[in-house]
Parts: C-alpha cells; sequence; structure tokens
C-alpha cells in the first residue's frame, strides 16, 4: 500500500494553477460526439481515468469493457451500448460492482433494450443486447442519482418513440441533468426540461467543433487551502463564470469562509477576505460532490456545520458520509448523521496525539484524498494510496507542491 505524508509550512499563498477539464463535461462530450458521428476530435479534454477509460471504450473494437472505479462511465456506457447493435460486456472494480445499477437497467429494459446481469441482480456486470430502442414513456425516482437521467437523455433522441421521464420525489443534482440538456442542445437536439418533467423527441445529433471548459469541482480544494491559509490569492485557469458546472457554486459558499472571486477572462482569481461565519448550513442537493471540501474546511477553522441533501453520497465511490465520520474522528472531530441524507458536527471534538500523524483512508475515493490533504497545512498527516487522485486530479500532488514555493 502507498502513503503519501504531508506537512506544509504556508502563512501565504500565491499561485496560478492549470486546472484539469470537467470531468462532468468531458465525458458528455464524448458521448454526444459519437452519437453525432462527429469527425472532429473534442478539444481540452479532461486527462483523468474516467475520461480515458470512456475514450478507451468508445474508440475500442472490444466487446467487453472493464471500467474499473469510473462510475460515469459505466452509467453513459451501459445506455450507449444498449442502442448499439452487438452483444456487450461491462464490468468494472469490486467496488463497482457493489454500486447499484438496477433502476437505470429497468429503465432501459422498459424502453426496448435487453440487458442481463452476470453475477448479482441489481449490480454490474451487465450482458448488453443492443438493439434499437423503442423509447416511450417513464416514471424514474428523481432522488438517486442524475447520472442515470443524463445516461438516458443522451440517447433519447435516437429511440424510436422519443423519451419522456417523469421525475418523481425530490430531484437531486439538478445541475448535472441541465448541463446534460443544454450540451445536447448544443450538438443540435431539443430537449424540454419542465415541473420535473423531461421531453425529448426523436431527432439527429450535429457535428460541432467542442472545447472543454475547467473543472470546477477540482477548484473546490483550493478555495479550502485559500481558506485555512487565510492569507493571499490563487489563480485558476480555465473557469468561467457562466459555466454549467453546479460546484461553481463553490464561489458563493466560500464568500462566508474566507474567500473572495473575481472573475477574468482567463480564468478566476481568490483572494483572502478574512470572513469566518460562526455557524455554516447549506443544502448539497445539487452539489453533493463539494460536501468533503466544505465538512473538512468547517472542521479545519472550528466551524460547526449542518449538511442537508447529501443521501446521494453513500453510494459514490466510497459511502461518504460514513468515510467523513471515521476520517475526520482520527482529527478529533466528531461528526454524527442526525438523519438520512444529512451530516453534522456541533464543534464537539476529542483529544488526539498531537505529536502523532493521523492517517487517513481514501477509500478509492479521489475526493476524500483531496479533501483532507489541506490539513496538512494545520499539522502533519499521511494519505494512503494518494495516486486515486488520477480518477480526477491527476496533477494534484504537483500542483500541492507549489505551495512550499509561493
Amino acid at each position: 500500500m502507498s502513503i503519501k505524508t504531508l506537512h506544509i509550512s504556508s502563512k501565504s499563498i500565491n499561485v496560478e494553477i492549470n486546472l484539469p477539464a470537467s470531468k462532468s463535461i468531458s465525458n458528455r462530450a464524448l458521448i454526444l460526439n459519437a452519437l453525432a458521428y462527429s469527425p472532429y476530435d473534442i478539444q481540452n479534454l479532461s486527462d483523468c481515468d474516467d475520461t480515458n477509460v470512456m475514450i478507451s471504450a468508445l474508440d475500442s473494437n472490444d466487446t467487453t469493457f472493464d471500467v474499473g472505479a469510473a462510475g460515469t462511465s459505466m452509467r453513459f456506457l451501459t445506455a450507449f451500448l444498449s442502442k448499439t447493435v452487438g452483444e456487450w460486456i461491462i464490468t468494472g472494480s469490486e467496488r463497482m460492482k457493489e454500486r447499484p445499477i438496477k433502476l437505470l437497467v429497468n429503465a432501459l429494459n422498459s424502453l426496448g433494450a435487453k440487458i442481463e446481469y452476470i453475477e448479482n441482480e441489481g449490480y454490474p456486470p451487465l450482458k448488453i443486447f443492443g438493439s434499437a430502442l423503442t423509447g416511450g414513456e417513464i416514471t424514474m425516482n428523481g432522488g438517486v442519482s442524475s447520472q442515470y437521467i443524463s445516461a438516458l437523455m443522451m440517447i433519447a433522441p435516437y429511440m424510436q418513440n422519443g423519451l419522456k421521464i417523469n421525475l418523481e420525489g425530490e430531484v437531486i443534482s439538478i445541475p448535472y441533468i441541465q448541463m446534460t440538456s443544454n450540451m445536447m442542445k448544443e450538438f443540435g437536439v431539443n430537449v424540454s426540461f419542465e415541473n420535473n418533467i423531461i421531453d425529448i423527441k426523436p431527432q439527429i445529433y450535429t457535428p460541432i467543433k467542442y472545447k472543454v471548459e475547467s473543472d470546477w469541482s477540482a477548484a473546490s480544494y483550493w478555495y479550502e487551502i485559500l481558506s485555512i491559509i487565510g492569507n493571499g490569492r490563487v489563480f485558476l485557469k480555465g473557469l468561467r463564470k457562466d459555466s454549467y458546472q453546479g460546484d461553481s457554486k463553490i464561489a458563493d459558499l466560500f464568500i462566508q469562509l474566507g474567500v473572495n472571486t473575481v472573475y477574468h477572462e482567463d480564468g478566476v482569481e481568490l483572494t483572502a477576505n478574512q470572513n469566518q461565519c460562526e455557524y455554516f448550513e447549506y443544502d448539497f442537493i445539487n452539489q453533493p460532490d463539494l460536501a468533503q471540501t466544505l465538512a473538512v474546511t468547517c472542521c479545519v477553522k472550528n466551524i460547526p456545520f449542518y449538511f442537508k441533501g447529501v443521501q446521494s453520497l453513500k453510494i459514490k465511490e466510497t459511502d461518504r458520509i460514513a468515510a467523513l465520520i471515521n476520517e475526520l474522528r482520527k482529527a478529533g472531530y466528531i461528526l454524527k448523521e442526525p438523519e438520512h441524507g444529512s451530516l453534522m458536527w456541533d464543534g464537539e471534538t476529542e483529544q488526539v496525539n498531537s505529536k502523532e500523524a493521523p492517517v487517513f483512508q481514501t477509500y478509492h475515493d479521489h475526493r476524500m484524498a483531496m479533501a483532507f490533504a489541506p490539513i496538512a497545512l494545520v499539522r502533519s498527516i499521511i494519505i494512503e494510496n494518494p495516486e486515486v487522485v488520477t480518477k480526477s486530479y491527476p496533477s494534484f500532488w504537483d500542483d500541492l507542491e507549489k505551495l512550499g514555493k509561493s
């Protein structure tokens, strides 16, 4: 097992960072590009595990695909292969085989697909018999994973009867559904999304030249770093104010945690503002990937918090609620899960050995590694399996080294 020992002595910061391209946009662009039979290569694709898995699968002549730990690729490719004539097998890591996919499979099968489970009912690996899909009208639980919905949306124009999705209950991660809708429109397809009803008629995608913007989720760790240091500036290249990414909300959230944002043509500039709220409360229903960043930031800055809307964290790369509770306790913070879909810290701490570096597990989860790394600004820490950052931000550790040089 690999480990990384970290201790960062930095009283101020002045760095420029080339962020990775957005994984969410990259993976959607690859699927849409393929559906459009485009002659153009996507520009500025993310150089991360999830996107490389998608590229390999779409470029492959094989009939079996191993997506490893790439959840987005599993969902998007399952839908894509179901309408692609042939017999396909899609599998993944041991953790992937524990991540439910029944909701998506049931939806696809009801729309004319033929998908079977190879091992356990409701979980990968899958055998897919690809053919033309009839489409129609379905009802789905909107509170599980927006990736299921996006996967269906992208192939919907090629269903014989189009697709109408009625979303039931509280719909989570709406910005990701809107991202899919907006990108489909850029590729020439009309999408109606009103009153929790998505309606897509039979249409044809148009090939376009497409450039991917930088990743706001990756930016969140630099907000966290500057917030903890409390002095200096960070310039993050390639971010846009008019972003499709819901995680661009991080700029607003960190105003009360000590960071201002100024938008420039080629990126955003972060500066310390000395703000510190006494209590932080937020509903992460639309930005669940920011929860780990905010939890660690608040604990280190001694700001009690209450998070709502984090139920989808339980089916991510790991159960992120349990992981946050387990790992932050190693640093002395006692977090609780008062009810399903929530996480809180009331300021309760316990004594830990300040001379011994806590060893934080990452649970094969890139966001655990990156969210916990800034704790090294206040004490020595050890990160297990630091290589997990390649899933979304391969240069993270190299960029972090710039703190000692700024």
